[in-house]
């Protein structure tokens, strides 16, 4: 008996709870009837150029550390640094004058040997010397010629050269060093012409071929530079599924650094019939990326396939047409069939 009013005070409110519920949802269903205002956009083919920005790195065109071939004592130091020499000015010369004295005396030997022989040549005609004094003579004569070119050969290796047109870097001797055969003197650097030294993802390894212009630019500037490819790796690198790329640059100016950081810039091709949308209208899922399309004035969520991005649109491959409007706004409180009120439509 005392359970009832319990249960008669607990009505009131069951009544005011079921009653409320069905205005609830009447509000909720004209609001979705009614549509949510978006903005949209008109999807019109436009002219696409292909480029992929890629990390390299300056390279000189050629590059060697100075050595000695044998060891001795430095006597003479032409290393001007930072300073263009030509190939075969002579850059640094050890001590070698046992081995010119050497070279005089073979020399001089060789001024008498020779007058032997053609005496012994004028005689041999006359019958005044035998074939054997003859021959005698002559290979006097050849056996100094070969002294004289294994001294020569001996001088050269104390001499160290310019092996191509280039600039010196610092210089890391002194006259009077001891130096030995591996000991760094110097470097040069061919900085006339650079290398380029890039990679590109395998995607696009087809398409990059020898004669291919570039454009590049390095830390600290804003210049814009050009490279044309000279060649390529000719595989791709299993490591980092990578080709490899070098191209030639012209540094007449020397205005860039070997070393230096570059980014390059790579055009490979131009598409006159992109379809291209804004960023935010991508909507990305686990395995795809959809599109909130416009189909008789109600939200239409179509499945796309992407291609290149740039900074504020993307390329859609396949499942849009030219002229279909695209949701760019409100994408994330549409659902599938809910009414579409554009308050803005782009181009």
């Amino acid at each position: 008996m005392k359970k009832t009013p319990i249960i008669l005070s607990c009505m009131p409110l069951l009544l005011l709870v079921f009653c409320s519920s069905p205005s609830q949802k009447s509000v909720s269903v004209k609001q979705s009837l009614a549509g949510l205002t978006v903005e949209g956009f008109v999807v019109q083919p436009s002219v696409l150029t292909q480029t992929i920005s890629v990390s390299g790195t300056l390279k000189p065109f050629e590059e060697t550390v100075l050595m000695p071939e044998v060891a001795g004592r430095v006597v003479l130091i032409n290393l001007p640094e930072g300073k263009f020499v030509e190939k075969g000015t002579l850059l640094v010369r050890l001590f070698n004058d046992d081995l010119q004295a050497g070279l005089k005396k073979a020399q001089a030997q060789l001024q008498l040997a020779e007058l032997t022989e053609r005496r012994q040549g004028e005689l041999l005609k006359k019958n005044g010397a035998s074939q054997s004094d003859y021959d005698q003579a002559l290979l006097q004569v050849n056996s100094i010629n070969a002294d004289i070119e294994a001294l020569a050969a001996q001088i050269r290796k104390t001499e160290v050269r310019a092996p191509f047109d280039g600039t010196i870097g610092l210089r890391n001797i002194s006259v009077g060093a001891e130096v030995i055969p591996g000991t760094a003197l110097a470097t040069i650097r061919s900085q006339q012409h650079l290398k380029l030294d890039f990679s590109v993802p395998e995607q696009y390894s087809n398409q990059i071929k020898p004669g291919m212009k570039i454009a590049f630019s390095v830390q600290g500037g804003d210049t814009e530079y050009n490279a044309t490819v000279m060649a390529t790796e000719e595989g791709i690198d299993i490591m980092t599924r990578n080709l490899k790329v070098r191209a030639v640059v012209s540094n007449k100016d020397v205005k860039l650094k070997p070393g230096a950081f570059a980014n390059v810039e790579l055009q490979l091709g131009e598409n006159r019939n992109a379809l291209m949308v804004p960023t935010q209208a991508i909507i990305p899922q686990e395995r795809n990326k959809q599109l909130i399309v416009a189909r008789n004035g109600k939200a239409s969520f179509i499945t796309v396939q992407t291609g290149i991005r740039q900074a504020a649109s993307v390329q859609v491959v396949n499942g849009i047409a030219p002229g279909d409007t695209v949701v760019t706004t409100g994408i994330l409180f549409l659902k599938p069939g809910a009414n579409l009120k554009f308050s803005k439509v782009s181009r």
